[in-house]
């Protein structure tokens, strides 16, 4: 038996980095896997105005810090919550505002920077013992994937077939089909669907084949998202969120026609749950990392694939 620990959408959050780190020998894992959306969505400049005195204001409330000390418990706060906070002067933050590209230049710096500490934390910190999956997802920029791919502790699983054991093997898209907020890595649901058949002319079948698919199948109960309005408001009814299918179609049918033994899933912060389609089992842990919770799945593989695959949920 091989034991998966499954968990996506960690944008960014320290806090829930640092649980992954430790997780393996806590839940008895072989593998662990974090997959897509790694990174955070917003900078947090932190203005030094003289010697002992910085300021911050990232929701429009000024935050003053008398100390070195209370400048490092902000950093460490915002990190926490998946923002990249830093320090900065009033001239260097005048530059930014004006120049788009340089702001642009420096999400992607931290963003590297954040995600190469991390890999050291897993070699410092992750027994040997227990192989570490990590791959971006349609949010994630381009920059990180040199990172990732640069570790020797990390396993980086785009564009290649991974041996889960001496039965499973993995295939993995990070893609995702079109979203209102226009990620680094969507396309249509056609190229979607090309990208899905280039990574499964990869191996001689689905039998004992696992797809980390970043999107979930479409119309299922992974799927399910707050509909939007076009200013990306949520439609309500009754004071409650309208849900909709938002999941992938090109998913969808890839499952339908090869029917893989495993679909590894996630996108849909709010749809943590299981789907059967046929014969595969698809499953999307969920993400809560805004409130520090690590959400996954613990997999045990059988020894055939002919046989079912025990799983559940599981917060830390």
């Amino acid at each position: 038996m091989t034991r998966i620990f499954h968990a996506c959408d960690i944008h960014g959050s320290e806090i829930v980095w640092n649980k992954i780190v430790k997780v393996g020998p806590y839940y008895k894992a072989d593998i662990v896997m974090m997959c897509g959306d790694l990174t955070g969505k917003a900078i947090v400049p932190i203005v030094k105005r003289k010697e002992s005195e910085w300021y911050c204001c990232p929701f429009g409330e000024e935050i003053v810090m008398r100390s070195r000390q209370e400048v490092e418990k902000f950093v460490q706060l915002q990190r926490n919550r998946g923002f990249y906070a830093f320090e900065i002067t009033m001239k260097e933050l005048e530059e930014l505002q004006r120049n788009p590209k340089k702001l642009s230049d420096l999400f992607a710096k931290v963003m590297t920077e954040t995600l190469a500490r991390w890999i050291k934390m897993v070699e410092e910190k992750t027994p040997k013992d227990v192989r570490v999956i990590v791959n971006p997802g349609n949010d994630d920029v381009f920059e990180i994937d040199g990172v990732i791919r640069q570790s020797d502790r990390v396993i980086y699983p785009l564009q290649r077939v991974v041996k889960i054991d001496d039965v499973y093997e993995m295939i993995t898209c990070e893609w995702a089909n079109p979203t209102p907020w226009k990620t680094p890595r969507e396309c249509s649901e056609k190229e979607l669907g090309k990208k899905l058949e280039k990574e499964f002319s990869r191996v001689k079948g689905a039998e004992n084949l696992i797809c980390n698919f970043h999107a979930p199948p479409y119309n299922t109960s992974i799927d399910l998202a707050p509909k939007l309005k076009k200013d990306q408001t949520v439609v309500t009814s009754a004071g409650m969120p309208v849900m909709e299918h938002v999941g992938s179609k090109a998913v969808r049918e890839f499952v339908e026609k090869h029917q893989p033994y495993l679909g590894l899933h996630g996108h849909i912060h709010e749809s943590c749950g299981s789907t059967i389609i046929g014969r595969t089992l698809c499953l999307n842990p969920g993400s809560e990392y805004q409130s520090g919770i690590l959400r996954g799945f613990i997999i045990d593989l059988p020894p055939k694939a002919s046989e079912k695959a025990e799983y559940w949920r599981v917060e830390a």
